[in-house]
């Protein structure tokens, strides 16, 4: 719309002095004509903008002009500016909108703040993107944020991590981003719960509408929940007699899963938290000879049966 390109217009050169009406046009993806027009357009509208000829010309504002910003203090200033990875607010479509309304932000800034801005941008980088991020969209991505958007119901087939296939009508509530996965908190049978976006199989619109519950309140619901949720993953506790060279690794691959118990120079007695059973046999075997189970006894079983299932293929 040609009345944010002219805002847009009025932020830029705000924040970054004189610009040519070639690198205007190519950031706002229009010809330089249209450009030009635009600072036509400002001029008759009261803003204080010219435009010079010639080498080192260019567009640019009265020095005198500048919209303010009250009742803000440095502190605050620079919280809002410490920069940050849009990846997540990306998934949702508002990456551009946000380094739009930063760009705004910036150019109401009183001068006295500008120095700021910049200061903490190159000092403070927050990442809440896993190390090993999926790139590939998700699954049925905007089927999910039109019925979170619009409170519709939805039909979905979903993969339970047992790795049953369920079929459930439920009400979607909300989108959480948790360690760069995305769950839906979602009502049904007048329970909320929560679901891995990344485990639908299906999901169908339905042209159906719900009431929200009046008394929930998102960041509320998730706080108290969180360590419910967390338990519910941890299915089975397990402890370990580990080689005191691993304990490091054990922190690094399950973190706030592990605790340790007791230890001296060469071993340390660990307890974990584990999803399965299945997990805690493929991380004893990572271990390999510097771990001994020391409990549950059906761990300690599962491992030797898989290693004798693994020698006798061996065999054949």
């Amino acid at each position: 719309m040609r009345a944010d390109r002219l805002l847009t217009i009025i932020m830029r050169l705000q924040t970054r002095g004189r610009q040519t009406a070639q690198v205007l046009a190519g950031e706002l993806g229009v010809s330089r004509r249209t450009i030009l027009r635009d600072v036509e357009a400002l001029s008759l509208a009261g803003i204080p903008v010219y435009a010079e000829g010639g080498h080192g010309g260019g567009i640019a504002l009265d020095e005198g002009y500048r919209t303010t910003l009250t009742g803000l203090g440095e502190a605050e200033i620079r919280s809002l500016f410490i920069a940050s990875n849009t990846s997540l607010l990306a998934d949702v479509g508002l990456a551009e909108a946000a380094e739009r309304g930063l760009l705004k932000f910036t150019a109401s800034l009183p001068d006295r703040y500008q120095p700021s801005v910049e200061h903490i941008r190159q000092r403070i980088y927050i990442d809440p993107v896993w190390w090993w991020h999926d790139g590939a969209p998700l699954p049925f991505w905007t089927e999910l944020q039109q019925a979170v958007y619009e409170d519709r119901r939805i039909r979905a087939i979903y993969e339970n991590y047992s790795g049953d296939v369920v079929e459930r009508n439920v009400e979607p509530y909300s989108l959480v981003n948790k360690s760069s996965y995305w769950y839906l908190i979602a009502r049904r049978d007048g329970e909320l719960r929560t679901y891995r976006v990344s485990r639908f199989r299906h999901v169908t619109l339905l042209d159906e509408h719900f009431q929200r519950e009046d008394s929930f309140d998102l960041p509320t619901y998730w706080h108290e929940h969180l360590a419910e949720f967390r338990e519910a993953l941890s299915e089975m506790t397990i402890r370990l007699r580990v080689h005191a060279s691993r304990i490091e690794f054990i922190t690094w691959l399950l973190p706030g899963r592990c605790q340790v118990l007791e230890q001296d120079d060469d071993w340390s007695i660990v307890r974990l938290q584990l999803e399965s059973m299945d997990l805690a046999r493929m991380l004893v075997f990572g271990l390999g000879r510097q771990a001994v189970v020391l409990e549950p006894p059906e761990l300690r079983r599962a491992v030797l049966d898989a290693a004798r299932e693994i020698i006798e293929a061996d065999a054949d």
